[in-house]
């Protein structure tokens, strides 16, 4: 499991404030390789990259700090510091619930706020206040595009954003000034993430769960039937470990019609390949992007058409819930609008966008009394019992989050 990466770092803000840009910097892979990504210019689907951190000994800190093998101040060979993944998430207001589904599998994130405008805008808010929501504390905010403002432009927008995370979750975040472009500054934020995100303890002993958050058909079309491979799920194994050979259950699975009703059924299949850090391996642990290959029907597994599921082994994984009771902490106001609105009670009959794990489902209001709010879902989820969900209500024509629940 040497080769896997041991943490998942999030990249959020607001678009193009430069998080795909910072993101090739760090890794030298850009994440935009959707052909509408590449045509508009913008991330629309999670991106992910896995990056070794390594150290130079002989140098002085911070320039130490590096991605190459080799130092490219004095040419010694480097040493291994960390193995991290990326995930790129979309600034674009119109696919906040993809950012949220990447938040699920976040241990640490970098807010990226672009020099040349004016901060807050409205995304950096919602992205900032998402995090709160899912949990992710470990936060460092990155002051890109200094290389394209002037001096007094790059104190001032250093002072907005001082003054934007006061008062947050991000409020003793370090502020790193870089040029993702240029490559500025970029080992002052190596050691600082190095510094600041630390690897959370995660358990070995229990069993497998991951959250998948992508999937695939990795067939090149027109392929012979005999070339043919199963599909492809990716994510982040949260605990447990997966080897070669084991049995998988994959909720909620697929929708069947059985007696004329619609009803979800699991998904079975043997592991067949594991990729961690970007190499084939027989065995995976917890932390870090994985790829599991399968012998399932690569038509159930393309276009992300499993992203959202729950993996692990075979009568592990919590129950497909149709339907909940949870208790709510709504948020004062409304976040990533230009005029933030207060947050209203929520009402009998109202639907809700609800993010949970990875998946994302709209859940109509059943009952709402005070704090305690019934929903029932739209598409099932597969979750246990004092998990945080994500709420986010339609406020105009856009979903804006307005606080969490926590399942009873």
């Amino acid at each position: 499991m040497k080769t896997q990466s041991e943490i998942n770092i999030g990249l959020v803000g607001h678009v193009d404030h430069g998080k795909t840009t910072l993101t090739k910097a760090l890794s030298g892979i850009w994440t935009d390789t959707h052909s509408e990504e590449t045509k508009r210019g913008i991330s629309i689907r999670l991106g992910y990259a896995d990056i070794t951190f390594r150290r130079c000994m002989d140098c002085p800190a911070p320039q130490c700090f590096t991605t190459a093998m080799v130092c490219e101040h004095c040419g010694a060979e480097t040493q291994v510091l960390k193995k991290v993944s990326f995930v790129d998430s979309p600034g674009h207001e119109t696919l906040m619930a993809t950012m949220l589904s990447g938040a699920a599998i976040m241990d640490g994130a970098v807010l990226v706020i672009a020099a040349n405008e004016p901060c807050p805008q409205p995304q950096t808010k919602e992205h900032l206040m998402a995090l709160d929501v899912i949990g992710v504390t470990d936060v460092i905010v990155v002051q890109n595009k200094i290389d394209i403002v002037s001096r007094e432009r790059a104190i001032e927008s250093y002072k907005e954003i001082q003054d934007f995370i006061k008062g947050t979750g991000a409020e003793d975040a370090p502020i790193i000034p870089v040029s993702a472009q240029q490559g500025a500054n970029i080992d002052i934020l190596i050691e600082v993430i190095q510094e600041r995100i630390k690897t959370p303890r995660r358990s070995l002993r229990k069993s497998p769960r991951m959250y998948v958050a992508r999937s695939f058909d990795i067939n090149k079309p027109g392929s012979p039937p005999e070339d043919m491979v199963g599909g492809v799920i990716g994510g982040s194994l949260f605990q447990g470990k997966l080897k070669v050979g084991d049995e998988i259950e994959i909720k909620p699975g697929v929708q069947i019609k059985k007696r004329g009703k619609d009803e979800w059924t699991s998904l079975h299949s043997e592991v067949i390949g594991l990729v961690g850090g970007g190499e084939n391996v027989d065995e995976i642990g917890p932390g870090g992007l994985i790829g599991v290959a399968t012998k399932l029907d690569p038509a159930l597994t393309k276009a992300d058409s499993l992203s959202g599921s729950v993996a692990g082994k075979p009568g592990t994984l919590p129950p497909v819930i149709y339907e909940f009771t949870m208790k709510t902490h709504l948020l004062e106001r409304v976040v990533g609008t230009k005029e933030e609105k207060t947050v209203e009670p929520i009402k009998s009959s109202e639907p809700l966008m609800i993010n949970i794990g990875t998946s994302t489902t709209i859940g109509v209001v059943t009952s709402a009394r005070k704090d305690v709010v019934d929903v029932k879902l739209k598409l099932p989820v597969c979750a246990d019992e004092g998990q945080r969900v994500a709420l986010s209500r339609r406020v105009g024509a856009r979903w804006r989050l307005i606080g969490y629940g926590i399942i009873k």
